[in-house]
């Protein structure tokens, strides 16, 4: 590290956030619809797909994370370096390509590729992305602050990135006939520019403050199975445990949900494509950007894990009432739950974001403590890693429980994006109903029990600092008052 963040710097690195964050919601919100109403691709398979995807980007964390965290590798070098291949091939996934094919494997290992390497490039970019906030600052609240104002501007992201793609079929009525079937892509491409440019701007304010770690004895390349063993090492942390179960579960209920907010829109809550999709969007961002702030200085009262328990078993409750009033509940003629159901959802994206990696940079002091290594991208892969398999996870289920209830994409419009046909049969709208309320509410009602579980808290994460500090200074340190974590 040189010098510290200035206020200026701490927004440029914070404007980052719009080139993971609007790759990422247009994916898990709109993927699995475009594979099925466009491509063609029957639901069970659409989601093998995604499921596949996100699978190998897991895979390719620890690869990613090994080289991030090897000395002499430039993280901000590594970020530049991905963000032109990862804004073209977004595009290309978003094109209409294999809608033509008539065999169902070769729709669906086409765009398997494809959508494999979409998640090579945003790995390489969003593991140093998060990793270098853990070697800018060791602070507690400073932590906090900085993923919070990162958290902040990602509710924009967040709102573009799934506003834009609701335009689709307005898009598709400008263009001629022979390019609608791409109007998804037109989206995707403006996205594109907008991540890419940010993401330079991100890399650029890390320049004086961010410096590549030493080459040790000589010794730059750490193997692949050192890395598993690092893996390893961390796993055997016994806080890393709760806390990778808390990441898993809840991305499995709420990229559930957001996989699903098409169907929830035209289906459960029964307003038109157009309107509908925006009032959730517009409500899940406004509840994003209103809990951000409120649960960073619930935070700074009390700590991480109280501020997470106490607002996701908010979203839990909501979700479960949502679902014994009905979706499509109305007050005064208007369909409240595009409101409730979305603003739910927000609450619970905005509160698990502020705090998902700040907590995860506390095991880089605490592995340090243990093994005498600071290993940030590897701890920052991990959790990745089983984010991304709790929310390929999530919509694996989604799609899988489609299927299960009856919905056929086959009995629609698929290949029209501007004709998305309400379900009439009662028991494929329930389930769809499930798979918005119930069913990820019980994902995140786990999520919220190995969090209760997970020790980190203020008073521990300062305790462990204090005999850190004289750790590395070679002083007598002790292990009292540590035992929950070690």
């Amino acid at each position: 590290m040189a010098n510290a963040l200035t206020k200026k710097k701490k927004v440029g690195y914070a404007l980052g956030i719009f080139t993971e964050s609007l790759i990422y919601n247009m994916f898990y919100t709109y993927y699995l619809t475009f594979l099925i109403e466009i491509v063609g691709i029957q639901a069970k398979f659409a989601s093998i797909v995604i499921f596949i995807s996100i699978a190998w980007d897991a895979i390719t964390d620890p690869i990613i994370g090994n080289y991030t965290d090897r000395g002499g590798v430039d993280k901000r070098k590594v970020m530049k370096h991905s963000l032109l291949p990862l804004g073209i091939i977004f595009v290309v996934a978003w094109t209409s390509i294999g809608a033509g094919f008539t065999s169902q494997t070769a729709k669906v290992l086409l765009y398997t590729v494809i959508s494999m390497l979409i998640w090579v490039f945003y790995t390489l970019y969003t593991i140093p992305y998060y990793a270098v906030v853990a070697e800018l600052t060791e602070d507690y609240d400073e932590r906090t602050k900085i993923r919070s104002l990162s958290s902040l501007l990602n509710a924009g992201a967040v709102g573009l990135g799934n506003v834009l793609p609701a335009l689709v079929p307005t898009v598709a009525i400008l263009l001629t006939e022979k390019y609608s079937s791409n109007s998804y892509a037109v989206i995707a491409a403006i996205l594109s520019m907008l991540a890419v440019t940010l993401g330079f701007v991100c890399v650029k304010s890390l320049k004086g403050v961010y410096s590549p770690k030493p080459i040790v004895n000589g010794n730059d390349k750490s193997t692949l199975k050192e890395t598993f063993k690092g893996f390893a090492d961390i796993l055997r942390l016994k806080p890393a445990k709760f806390f990778l179960l808390f990441v898993f579960f809840f991305l499995t209920g709420s990229s559930m949900i957001q996989s699903n907010l098409t169907y929830m829109v035209v289906d459960c809550i029964g307003l038109d494509y157009d309107t509908g999709i925006v009032y959730v969007i517009v409500s899940m961002v406004v509840s994003m950007a209103l809990v951000v702030p409120v649960v960073e200085k619930v935070a700074e009262k009390k700590d991480r894990r109280f501020a997470c328990l106490l607002f996701l078993s908010i979203t839990v409750a909501g979700e479960i009432i949502c679902k014994i009033i009905g979706l499509d509940a109305t007050v005064g003629g208007f369909k409240i739950m595009v409101v409730v159901a979305a603003a739910l959802l927000g609450m619970g994206a905005g509160t698990f974001w502020t705090f998902f990696y700040s907590m995860s940079y506390d095991l880089v002091e605490l592995d340090e403590f243990k093994t005498g290594e600071r290993r940030e991208s590897i701890i920052t892969a991990l959790p990745q890693l089983t984010q991304k398999f709790g929310s390929a996870f999530g919509i694996l289920m989604a799609g899988q429980l489609l299927s299960a209830y009856g919905y056929d994409s086959s009995k629609d419009t698929a290949g029209s994006e501007a004709l998305i046909v309400r379900v009439t049969d009662p028991h494929i709208i329930d389930g769809m109903e499930n798979i918005s309320t119930v069913i990820p509410a019980a994902a995140i009602g786990i999520a919220i029990i190995a969090l209760f579980l997970y020790p980190m808290t203020r008073k521990n994460v300062n305790n462990l600092m204090t005999q850190l500090q004289k750790k590395r200074e070679g002083k007598n340190y002790s292990k009292d008052g540590l035992e929950k974590l070690l």
